[in-house]
């Protein structure tokens, strides 16, 4: 059975074409409900049927997942049990009659206008490494680029002279995001006055953003340094690398962009994804309604 998920595992590589971290998702997923049948004593993906499938997605309520986590859980069986099917692998889709839970739309926390600013001015840009995370924070938020796809800038992606960098990003789709004056103006700092001392036992190094080592960061080294910089400015929410794209694409809706820019922007293959921004807007108006309105 583990040979059907192998096989599934390269179709989504060669055919799809699908990222690293999605294929990573498929796979654990299905490593976790091949661990289920296996405990049940199931040999071969013909002897699943439906009432196998409900009780291990019961068994996954019963333990506290969310119905977010069941949704895609359903998802990646929906279309595994599609390909062994198309491949002949089983007779039967016994996904055929289960239903999607419905998801609840859970609102992404974003920081003030304020807030950012304080953020992003927290780093001290004496040190190379305070220039280097001022750098960093600019450019996530003037982009909104998601952690992934700001580790793996080059140099090659930068296009300073005409405010353009290019990035890839989920299922390795090019895209090419603006960066406003401020974010051009410390990039620029960063690489004649960090990066160079920085990378002096590497000069070889592609990566734009680098560690004190001089080679390319991690998501993990990212996290770390964005958590110190939270305390440091003194914001007690919980803000991730993912945060400040949230509140890239909140404060432009906000300011008058339309949705279908800031979609592109955001590299969304979809725009019932960027859709959710519009209700973090309304819900704000709402506030700021009920705060300031006498007769609220």
């Amino acid at each position: 059975m583990e040979e059907q998920i192998v096989d599934y595992l390269h179709y989504l590589l060669i055919e799809r074409g699908l990222s690293k971290n999605t294929r990573e998702s498929y796979r654990r997923d299905l490593h976790q409900y091949l661990a289920y049948l296996q405990k049940e004593q199931v040999n071969s993906w013909q002897e699943v049927d439906r009432f196998m499938i409900l009780s291990f997605l019961q068994s996954l309520q019963k333990a506290g997942k969310s119905s977010a986590t069941l949704a895609r859980m359903i998802s990646s069986l929906r279309r595994f049990h599609q390909f062994l099917r198309q491949e002949r692998y089983t007779e039967h889709d016994p996904m055929q009659h289960i239903e999607t839970p419905k998801k609840q739309q859970r609102l992404p926390d974003t920081l003030s206008l304020a807030e950012v600013e304080r953020l992003i001015e927290t780093p001290d840009t004496k040190d190379l490494l305070g220039l280097r995370d001022r750098a960093i924070l600019e450019v996530m938020y003037a982009t909104g680029l998601r952690v992934s796809e700001l580790i793996g800038l080059k140099l090659k992606d930068l296009h300073l002279s005409i405010g353009l960098l290019q990035t890839l990003g989920k299922g390795d789709k090019e895209r090419i995001v603006p960066l406003g004056d401020y974010a051009i103006t410390w990039v620029q700092r960063y690489l004649e006055e960090a990066r160079p001392q920085l990378t002096a036992k590497h000069p070889e190094e592609e990566h734009l953003f680098v560690n004190h080592h001089g080679t390319g960061l991690s998501r993990q080294g990212i996290w770390k340094n964005l958590k110190q910089i939270v305390r440091q400015a003194g914001i007690h929410k919980t803000v991730t690398p993912h945060t400040l794209r949230h509140s890239f694409a909140t404060h432009l809706l906000e300011n008058g962009a339309d949705l279908r820019t800031v979609q592109e922007l955001l590299g969304h293959a979809d725009i019932s994804t960027t859709q959710i921004y519009t209700h973090i807007t309304k819900k704000r108006m709402t506030d700021v309604y009920k705060e300031y309105f006498p007769r609220a």
